[in-house]
């Protein structure tokens, strides 16, 4: 019967928190909805609080209860005003409680907030967010309630409400707690009838909960779900997916529209900015097609629609039939509405006229989900015992109970005084708030040109005076009609005589252009399309000063440039100059008539004149031009794809094969020879040399042109002097305009790698011969934030000669700086430690990039070592000695102000304190390492025997993972490298390990439980055997023990896994014979330090080396997988990719969080 209702899925904490996948969330600012069409206010989901919601909504809906609490006062409950001041006993919950019933009941909003009771419930966030059980809360509620009414006369709210006895128990499936409560429950001899039915969707472990509840009181507006096809969100709230509209019969959509509108309906016009608001559609793009414009269809249909005499406002036509969104019974619906109308306005005593006992079959059904609430009828109720989605809690009432007449419809129905005038002074301030907002979101401006203060010029309109006169801006509400803007205007305007047209108008590089034009007056701004800041001309419509303008983007004036070539002679010199200038010319024109009007301005004849479109070189900084071809003139100039900006090149015959620069600097190269390139040249050398007038030249190149006399006809183009000729040189210019190194004078165009349109910049200084190198550097890690500085130096120079050479020029001083290099992205990067070396040695390149960083490099040969002290937690016989030097040199820290302990959690039972750093020789030995450790501040007055008395541990990510053994070693055997760290360890005797001892921390498992005894450390002589056999034997000797009656495992603390040891081995396929398998290889991998557990069987026949510890931390990393698989899978669903198998998903799904315990903190008022 109950289908796969406890079929695992995806947790959902509401299932309305997105919409198509996206999170939607209304607007702070927007202020609360009205009530929807049911006239019942539904409750905002928090995050996970839907169990909730649906349980407040039975509970308010229980009249009994309802107005039991009602009748609790200030004078035993206290108030609100004084929960704050200390001593005070506030009864904060039934006082929240209260409040909301009352805003439920009462308040003109879609849904109330739950945040005021949550936080009386001492919740948090996780609380809010984290879905519970619906059943857990009624008895965790109900408590609270009995708790909180103590020693008034709501003692017994709960016991005299709900009677009788059962037994709750709940049983921990990880400890195996079991908890137990006994809870009242109805007497049996009466007869009861269902009231409420709990609905809950989803697995066991998450889901989401709404609630069916009949009206008792007929508090709400019902109307039949067979009767009408579609559900008006009349809200504009887009948070939840049910409240969109489910798109149907566009006379039925009207219909239930207008019925909300009342009777005096809404202007024909603003009905479909209402339809689109109601249901998310426009009516042009999904009904116009089929129906006509939205008035037409109004006309078409006069039995549903009455529209008024000046046929600007539309009505439902009253009939004596029932429509969608109005009550089957009429007498019920109005006293219902009428009722909820004075409660929540005027909030005024009275009761209505006596009447008998409400009828069973006019009272209906509703569903509360969250902030929705929908009529529904009773068959749907037994849909819900079946399927994924199922009845969870049901709700009974006993049948003998009768209400009054008086509270039929009467939300006000026992509510105190205090709250109706609370809730009237709430829907004061809703309505204020809805007013501001609703002034806001509608007000625009408008921009108002004046057409008597324009003129029409070069395709374009363009005023004649000041902005101030000829612009005029006004604030409308983007509801009102053109015929509104139009009175309005007319009212600023007392000149105007005539005719008044309003049309758009955009302003575009040519000029103002005029676009679409407002015929109807009935026509509202927003259906149009005007929005803040639209500018509109007004004018008489067809001339502006006497010059008739065409309006339309088929007219849209486009400003283009025109380029042309000009021979003229300079010092007997004939010199190509251009002249730019601009046109303006409508989209609509063709090629052929620009091409007559450019003839004209330029006295070419039409048969010589050219007109060329510019096309892109590899190079942006040049251009090369090519013609219009012949079928291109009877194209427009919008069909050539031309727009504001574009340029236009236009010449004769005679300038075919030209290649010269533009006024602008910009090269220009009309049909370039095939055999020729070209350079383009600027002056960078400032007031030093004479420049002449133009600051870039162009130079006509060969590939096989040396790059010293390309620098020769750039000085002689830009008449600079000669005897300058050495002093300088040719850098390249990139695409971002910074200088590049200089090039060699002896290379040429093509070995430098320069293409036509290159451009270079003549610099002054030499370039760089070819022992040198041009470098730039900056000083400090924020390279994008540092000035960019440069230098030539000598190859053969050092790192630190060439540090010393960039601090003199950055005017830095001091010992403590160094060099790095920079990465890919422009960082610093690798340390250039070897500070004799050259440059050359260092593979410095000629143009690299180089940062001067602050801090002192060690000596060659030396290293920098952080030192920490580690200890790690051993037998109790050990630990009182660790713990009196620990809590010496934690003082000893303290007194040198270092605070810095670190614990890993990959590290089992070990903690580090960071002691310092020390500097030290690479040729020094182990045993001059340990001299120098304690010569650190914090270990000065440690008193040790012998430095053999220390253990020194090399660390990697803050765990211990080698011992260095021997005393006369060197550091530089060890092969530390410059990231090393080192742990020291105190030990009571003197060690003197070689290196075929292993020193491993043994842990013996206490029998029959799932711990073990504390480490103790154990040393290993591995030079005979390295295998598990011989590692079981020497255990069994250290306890004594059988070797067959122990078991063996490491332990892998990153996966909290044991593995066991066995004794196995391989064949060898060269010699046939079995080799035993050294735990130094896969898959033990056994280094120092490793954690090594022992089981003894004679005691312990639970061979599992798991504990509790292991099965937490597997879970953690288990749920931290599953989060990130979750994530990688909403990737790929975002981006198209394949879903995963049912399989995976099937696994996926039984990965759950642990569940939050639900409990409510209640003050004590006994």
């Amino acid at each position: 019967m109950f289908g796969d209702l406890f079929e695992e899925e995806e947790d959902v904490v509401s299932e309305n928190k997105r919409v198509n996948g996206r999170k939607s969330r209304k607007k702070d600012t927007d202020p609360s909805a009205p009530r929807a069409t049911s006239n019942l206010s539904g409750i905002k989901n928090q995050g996970g609080t839907c169990y909730l919601n649906s349980l407040l909504q039975t509970l308010l809906y229980t009249p009994e209860f309802r107005e039991s609490l009602f009748a609790l006062g200030p004078e035993e409950l206290g108030n609100l005003s004084d929960k704050d001041k200390p001593d005070s006993k506030v009864r904060v919950i039934p006082l929240e409680l209260q409040r909301l019933f009352a805003q439920l009941l009462l308040a003109d909003q879609l849904a109330a907030s739950t945040s005021d009771l949550t936080d009386s419930f001492g919740w948090t966030s996780n609380e809010e967010t984290s879905q519970h059980d619906v059943q857990e809360l009624n008895r965790i509620l109900f408590s609270a309630l009995e708790s909180s009414l103590v020693g008034t006369s709501g003692h017994d709210l709960i016991n005299r409400l709900y009677h009788g006895i059962v037994v709750n128990k709940i049983v921990c499936k990880e400890c195996g707690n079991v908890s137990e409560r006994q809870d009242d429950l109805p007497d049996s001899e009466y007869e009861y009838e269902l009231f409420s039915v709990i609905i809950h969707k989803g697995g066991c472990y998450g889901g989401h909960y709404h609630a069916y509840i009949k009206d008792i009181d007929q508090l709400g507006t019902w109307f039949s779900p067979d009767e009408e096809t579609v559900v008006i969100n009349s809200t504009k709230d887009p948070t939840y997916a049910d409240n969109l509209l489910e798109l149907g019969d566009p006379l039925e959509i009207l219909r239930a529209i207008l019925v909300q509108m009342g009777p005096d309906g809404i202007l024909v016009d603003q009905l479909g900015q209402k339809l689109l608001e109601k249901v998310g559609v426009a009516w042009n793009k999904r009904y116009r097609k089929q129906h006509g414009s939205i008035r037409k269809f109004l006309e078409s249909h006069p039995d549903v629609f009455l529209l008024k005499t000046d046929r600007t406002r539309v009505a439902i036509k009253q009939t004596g039939h029932s429509c969608p969104g109005q009550q089957p019974n009429k007498t019920k619906a109005r006293k219902a509405q009428t009722g909820n109308s004075k409660a929540s306005t005027a909030h005024t005593d009275g009761t209505e006229e006596s009447q008998p006992s409400i009828p069973a079959s006019e009272v209906h059904w509703f569903d509360f989900d969250d902030s929705q609430v929908r009529p529904i009828q009773e068959k749907e109720i037994e849909k819900q015992f079946q399927g994924k989605e199922c009845a969870y809690m049901l709700f009974y009432r006993k049948s003998q109970l009768q209400r009054p007449a008086e509270a039929r419809g009467n939300s006000r129905y026992k509510v105190p005084p205090y709250l109706l005038e609370e809730i009237a002074n709430l829907d004061a301030s809703l309505q204020k708030q809805r007013a501001e907002f609703d002034s806001a979101a509608n007000n625009i401006e408008v921009h108002l040109h004046l057409g008597p203060e324009y003129k029409f010029d070069n395709g374009a309109l363009h005023p004649t005076s000041s902005q101030k006169d000829s612009v005029l801006t006004i604030t409308i509400d983007r509801r009102k009609t053109v015929g509104d803007l139009r009175q309005a205007i007319f009212q600023l305007l007392e000149f105007w005589k005539g005719d008044m047209v309003i049309t758009v108008a955009k302003q575009l590089p040519a000029g103002l252009h005029l676009y679409e034009t407002f015929d109807e007056n009935h026509t509202s701004l927003h259906s149009l399309g005007i929005t803040d800041g639209a500018i509109l001309f007004v004018w008489n419509g067809n001339q502006v000063c006497g010059v008739e303008v065409q309006a339309g983007q088929e007219f849209e004036p486009m400003l283009l440039k025109v380029l042309c070539p000009i021979m003229c002679s300079k010092s007997d010199t004939q010199v190509t100059q251009f002249s730019e200038s601009q046109r303006t010319f409508a989209r609509n024109t063709l090629l052929a008539s620009v091409r007559e009007a450019l003839a004209l301005s330029t006295g070419i004849s039409p048969e010589e004149l050219t007109v060329c479109y510019k096309k892109n070189l590899e190079n942006k900084g040049s251009l090369n031009w090519v013609a219009y071809d012949t079928e291109d003139a009877h194209k427009t100039l919008a069909e050539l794809r031309l727009k504001d900006g574009d340029s236009m090149f236009v010449s004769d015959r005679k300038y075919y094969g030209l290649s010269a620069l533009s006024s602008n600097g910009m090269p220009v190269t009309v049909a370039p020879q095939a055999d020729r390139s070209w350079l383009q040249v600027t002056n960078y050398c400032g007031e030093r040399l004479v420049q002449a007038a133009g600051a870039m030249v162009t130079i006509p190149v060969t590939m096989e042109m040396l790059i010293s006399e390309v620098k020769a006809n750039a000085i002689e183009k830009l008449k600079l002097k000669d005897k300058q000729e050495d002093e300088t040189c040719l850098r390249p210019i990139d695409r971002t305009g910074k200088l590049l190194p200089p090039v060699s004078e002896d290379l040429t165009v093509k070995n430098v790698g320069l293409k036509t349109g290159s451009s270079l910049a003549l610099f002054l200084g030499s370039a760089p011969t070819v022992s040198q190198l041009f470098l730039y550097f900056a000083v400090g890690d924020s390279l994008h934030l540092s000035p960019e500085m440069e230098i030539v130096v000598e190859q053969n120079i050092s790192v630190r000669e060439c540090l010393k050479l960039m601090l003199e020029k950055a005017g830095l001083t001091g010992e403590f700086w160094h060099l790095r290099k920079t990465d890919w992205c422009y960082d610093a990067g690798e340390v250039l430690k070897d500070e004799e070396a050259t440059l050359a040695d260092m593979k410095i390149t000629n143009g690299e990039m180089l940062v001067i960083m602050e801090g002192r490099l060690p000596p060659k040969g030396f290293l920098m070592l952080p030192v920490w002290l580690y200890q790690p937690a051993l037998n109790s016989e050990n630990r009182r000695h660790f713990q009196e030097e620990q809590k010496n040199i934690a003082n000893r820290l303290c007194a040198l102000n270092i605070l810095s302990t670190a614990r890993d959690s990959s590290c089992m039972d070990t903690e580090l304190e960071y002691l310092g750093i020390i500097e030290i020789s690479g040729e020094a030995s182990l045993e001059d390492l340990k001299t120098q450790v304690l010569t650190l501040p914090v270990l000065q007055g440690l008193s040790l025997p012998s430095v053999e008395f220390l253990r020194v541990w090399l660390l990697e990510n803050k765990c211990p993972v080698k011992i260095l053994r021997n005393q006369q070693q060197q550091l530089s055997k060890f092969k530390l490298g410059g990231r090393a760290e080192i742990g020291i360890q105190l030990l009571q005797a003197e060690e003197h390990l070689v290196s075929t001892e292993l020193l491993l921390r043994l842990q013996m498992a206490v029998p029959d439980e799932r711990s073990y005894y504390p480490a103790e450390e154990f040393i290993w002589d591995t030079s005979k055997e390295y295998t598990a056999r011989a590692l079981r034997q020497r255990i069994s000797q250290h306890y004594l023990l059988p070797p067959d009656q122990i078991e063996i495992a490491k332990y892998f603390p990153e996966q909290f896994e044991w593995m066991p040891m066995a004794s196995w081995s391989q064949v060898s396929k060269k010699k046939k014979k079995k080799k035993l398998q050294s735990l130094q290889e896969a898959p033990y991998y056994l280094k120092d330090g490793d954690i090594i557990g022992v089981k003894n069987l004679l005691i312990d026949k639970n061979k599992d080396f798991s504990t509790m510890t292991d099965d937490i931390g597997k879970e953690k990393l288990r749920l931290e997988g599953n989060n990130k698989d979750k994530r990688q899978q909403a990737t790929a669903h975002q981006s198209g990719d394949a879903p995963e198998s049912s399989e995976r998903q099937t696994v996926r799904a039984r990965a759950r969080r642990p569940e939050v315990a639900l409990s409510i903190s209640v003050a004590d008022f006994r």
